[in-house]
């Protein structure tokens, strides 16, 4: 699953790429639309630090989000085939939205974050309705051809579609069923994809308070709380010192500023949720891993997480969650207690269970 990261000129977006994925980029950034960065960012996770803890395993693997780091949007950039070709292929979104101020980078007109993700979103849309209006045009010249049910399914959701780009709502919003998204699916639209709107705040002697207040400060609770959407803030100025520190610098650090997380511990979960994902957990002396699937996963689905094999020979799973776990002491424990217990194919997997799969493979 990949999450595509765009902003304005001077936001900070590809600073903040840089700190998520530890990527090693040239200062000069971008020399054309079509370039775009990719790297990986660890999901921080207490439960499987703790499991790990328990199980003393010879390795712990946490589950990670992938990132793109595309160059700077705009109208001129989105009629690039590249620019598009590497948003389109992305499956949520983050927008950098500058607060901070600097004189030495330099900006076009007053802060204000609010404007920018309005303009940015009426962007994507209109690329969006483009789109759409040239798909309507060759379906109904293939429906004067040869008039199919499949054809009139794509065509209605299409007209639905246009109604709702011209009435500038994005796509994320419109209700759609399971099957229509599938009828869609691969036009890939910018504006369907959901989106963490992320604040980049100076930094202040009261930053754990500023990044709290900072959704309500710049007006951005109506439209972070619209289907599909969310926000957050950081301030990417501290967040690029805490990178260079170790564990025990960091913590004093950010107790300094009142705070008892990172910005991007927070940026990384919030995505991780926006694109509708949870982990599970599988423990023992070899490896703590934390596996990634869709909310509403049943057993076999994560077994196949793990592997297809797995699936396909699913008989039941062993599962417990993970304070649970950590509570009895062990699967032993936990087992004369009664809370782990055996579920079978129907059961739908929920964010912080440790699973240990029965097959017949």
């Amino acid at each position: 699953m990949k999450t595509g990261i765009i902003g304005l000129p001077q936001v900070g977006k590809t600073s903040l790429f840089k700190i998520l994925t530890k990527a090693k980029i040239e200062e000069h950034g971008f020399s054309n639309p079509r370039e775009a960065h990719v790297g990986v960012a660890r999901v921080p996770d207490e439960r499987l630090d703790k499991l790990s803890a328990l199980y003393s395993p010879k390795k712990t693997t946490y589950a990670s989000v992938e990132y793109v780091d595309v160059a700077a949007i705009g109208q001129e950039a989105l009629k690039e085939t590249g620019f598009l070709t590497n948003l389109r292929n992305v499956d949520a979104l983050i927008h950098v939205l500058r607060t901070f101020e600097n004189e030495a980078v330099p900006r076009e007109g007053p802060i204000d974050p609010l404007r920018d993700a309005k303009n940015v979103e009426f962007d994507l849309i209109v690329s969006d309705l483009g789109q759409v209006e040239k798909r309507i045009e060759r379906v109904e010249k293939d429906l004067k051809k040869a008039r199919t049910s499949d054809l009139e399914r794509e065509h209605a959701l299409l007209l639905r579609s246009k109604a709702c780009l011209e009435q500038e709502t994005p796509l994320r919003e419109l209700e759609m069923t399971a099957e229509e998204k599938k009828l869609i699916r691969g036009f890939m639209f910018l504006s369907q994809k959901p989106i963490l709107y992320v604040l980049n705040v100076s930094e202040s002697g009261t930053l754990g308070a500023d990044l709290e207040a900072a959704v309500s400060k710049y007006k951005l609770e109506a439209i972070a709380q619209r289907p599909n959407a969310g926000a957050t803030a950081i301030c990417g100025r501290v967040e690029a010192e805490l990178a260079e520190m170790d564990d025990a610098e960091a913590s004093d650090f950010l107790e300094s500023y009142g705070l008892h997380e990172s910005g991007l511990v927070r940026l990384i979960r919030k995505s991780y949720e926006l694109l509708g994902l949870i982990s599970f957990f599988t423990a023992g002396e070899d490896e703590c891993r934390a596996w990634t699937v869709t909310l509403g996963s049943k057993a076999p689905q994560a077994a196949g997480a793990i592997h297809s094999d797995l699936e396909h020979h699913f008989i039941r799973a062993e599962t417990i969650r993970w304070d649970n776990l950590l509570e009895a002491g062990s699967e032993a424990a936990a087992r004369a207690k009664g809370t782990l217990r055996l579920e079978g194919k129907e059961y739908v997997v929920q964010d912080g269970d440790v699973l240990h799969i029965r097959h017949s493979g």
